[in-house]
């Protein structure tokens, strides 16, 4: 099997970053001492020390985030990063610096990458929903299985109340989430034969996210699902350790899965949204200012990443159905594959309570 790299990051890639605003913090924190002691004590003290904190409080901070993704550089993932650089980097007057690391050089799986952002060994990420829920189990309500019929659908549900509420839950695992971003719908690709109900899928061995939805979704299906780190999984698909997969189209194109795939299958069985997200300290350690105008960047970042990942769908699509058989599931086909999944939503409404299921699933009811 081909490792994800976990565990600590190697210095000669990570360098000193980590350690940049930890170390701003303890030379504040000893600067402050030492002004309140030369400034007397007692009441005269704080007369004294408010000229000191005016002078040199935590306005002038500087502030290093470094940005992890397994994504390519070709990715919308990236693409939107770059603007978060740009945004937070002006709008800050310089006092934030962003580094990005792509392409998985740092974590080759999400979970990996999440796990680092909560230990502190980097500020920030931006992974798929999916592993989320590893740290906290209603977004695995994301993933259940064709919830949001199209992207409209899915930006009404996370960008009002109730992705909302689901950013709120990360403090208590040490992570803040940002902003909403996507890889889209995804699809189903493998190398034995065209996917046109459930039952083609019986007996396959297909790669999916660290999702126990996803697990449970095509193990429903008949497939012998599990998770497999994505930086490696072009190897594992080459050297058929996989038969199938599932990801959106763009990354099906810029990650070659095409060249080791032949059939592709237009299921738009799940969305995956991304979620931006900085160690919880670290964006705490910022003062109000500073988290304003870091949020507002990851917004604006995300958004205009969501329309470079629906443009690389279709511009992928043009690329892929050179190299690949493509069919499409009809609208019968498709409810198939939703009646199939129904135990799946029955399980997950057991774990993490029929309300907060229903509450997503409402906003896929038509009047």
């Amino acid at each position: 099997m081909f490792p994800a790299l976990e565990g600590p990051v190697p210095t000669t890639l990570r360098g000193n970053i980590t350690m940049k605003w930890r170390t701003t913090l303890l030379t504040g924190t000893l600067s402050a001492l030492l002004l309140a002691g030369c400034g007397g004590g007692g009441d005269n003290g704080g007369e004294n020390g408010g000229g000191a904190d005016a002078d040199g409080g935590g306005s002038g901070e500087e502030f290093t985030i470094g940005v992890t993704y397994t994504t390519p550089e070709s990715g919308a993932t990236h693409i939107g990063m770059e603007r978060f650089k740009e945004l937070a980097e002006e709008n800050s007057d310089g006092q934030v610096t962003v580094e990005l690391y792509p392409n998985g050089q740092l974590y080759a799986s999400e979970r990996g990458a999440i796990e680092a952002v909560q230990a502190g060994n980097i500020e920030m990420t931006v992974t798929a929903s999916a592993p989320v829920a590893g740290f906290n189990k209603n977004f695995a309500v994301l993933d259940l299985p064709f919830l949001f019929p199209d992207h409209e659908t899915a930006y009404e549900a996370l960008d009002g109340e109730f992705g909302q509420s689901l950013l709120d839950e990360l403090p208590e695992s040490g992570l803040r989430g940002l902003a909403y971003g996507e890889t889209g719908m995804r699809q189903m690709t493998n190398s034995s034969h065209p996917i046109e109900s459930p039952e083609d899928l019986e007996g396959l061995k297909i790669r999916t996210m660290e999702n126990d939805v996803h697990i449970n979704t095509f193990n429903t299906y008949g497939a012998d699902a599990s998770p497999f780190a994505f930086g490696e999984l072009y190897s594992a698909l080459q050297q058929n350790v996989y038969d199938a997969m599932e990801n959106p189209i763009n990354l099906i194109h810029q990650m070659n899965f095409f060249e080791v795939q032949d059939y592709l299958t237009i299921s738009n069985h799940a969305y995956t949204a991304t979620v931006a997200f900085m160690n919880d300290d670290f964006y705490t350690s910022m003062p109000e200012e500073l988290q304003e105008v870091v949020s507002d960047a990851a917004k604006e970042a995300q958004d205009h990443q969501r329309e470079v990942a629906q443009q690389q769908d279709e511009e992928g699509l043009e690329v892929v159905q050179d190299h690949m058989e493509i069919n499409e599931l009809t609208p019968e086909q498709k409810q198939a594959f939703i009646d199939a999944a129904e135990p799946v939503y029955e399980s997950l409404a057991q774990e993490i309570g029929e309300d907060l299921v229903n509450e997503a699933r409402s906003f896929n009811e038509t009047e």
